[in-house]
């Protein structure tokens, strides 16, 4: 129970900051906007995507135009990548806010059965929620601080969060370089791509 009361208190402080400063941001990073910015700061235009994309954890920054408009700039291949590292380094952020707080604290906060469930989930089931979050809004965010909370463990954390960016790295960038608005079937690949990667990637780690 305190385990979801966690997990629904940081979804909630995202969805405040979202209503605070979300329209704002979402004026300044339109496609327009985000191209313009990738372009001002020159050659270290794609390190500057990536750090957009990672401050997602604090800052309602819209990701998915982001990675569309590295996808302009760079075209696929290294839009495609730079988006999904960016991806990626949300996650492992998030991850590691989870991770600052205590093992002590945490147990505290949660009380040791709730501690011990959450820690049993994400070992066994944290890798498809992990993977399959990637491109929707507020859970990513979440579901990596709570996976940092209750020490899933790192390596699979990865494995998921890779499985989960690449394909909506590269598909943003796809909708970029084509200069298309983001497409009905976009929202099914980036849910059921991932979902495939890390089917493939647990027997792997297996």
């Amino acid at each position: 129970m305190r385990l979801l009361l966690w997990f629904i208190a940081v979804s909630v402080l995202i969805l405040v900051s979202w209503l605070l400063w979300g329209g704002s941001l979402e004026k300044s990073f339109s496609l327009e906007g985000s191209v313009a910015w990738l372009v001002k700061a020159g050659p270290w235009g794609w390190a500057a995507g990536i750090g957009l994309l990672a401050s997602d954890v604090v800052l309602p920054v819209p990701g998915t135009v982001v990675m569309s408009a590295l996808g302009y700039v760079y075209g696929l291949a290294i839009g495609g990548l730079v988006a999904s590292a960016g991806c990626i380094a949300a996650g492992v952020c998030g991850y590691g806010v989870g991770r600052l707080i205590g093992e002590k604290a945490a147990r505290r906060w949660l009380g040791d059965a709730d501690f011990e469930k959450g820690k049993l989930l994400f070992a066994r089931g944290g890798g498809w929620m992990v993977a399959v979050s990637r491109s929707l809004p507020i859970l990513p965010e979440a579901i990596s601080c709570t996976a940092g909370l209750v020490r899933m463990p790192f390596g699979r954390f990865m494995a998921s969060l890779v499985c989960g960016s690449l394909p909506v790295g590269y598909l943003f960038a796809w909708i970029g370089v084509a200069g298309r608005e983001t497409p009905g079937w976009a929202l099914v690949f980036s849910l059921l791509a991932p979902a495939v990667l890390w089917l493939a990637a647990k027997k792997w780690l297996r």
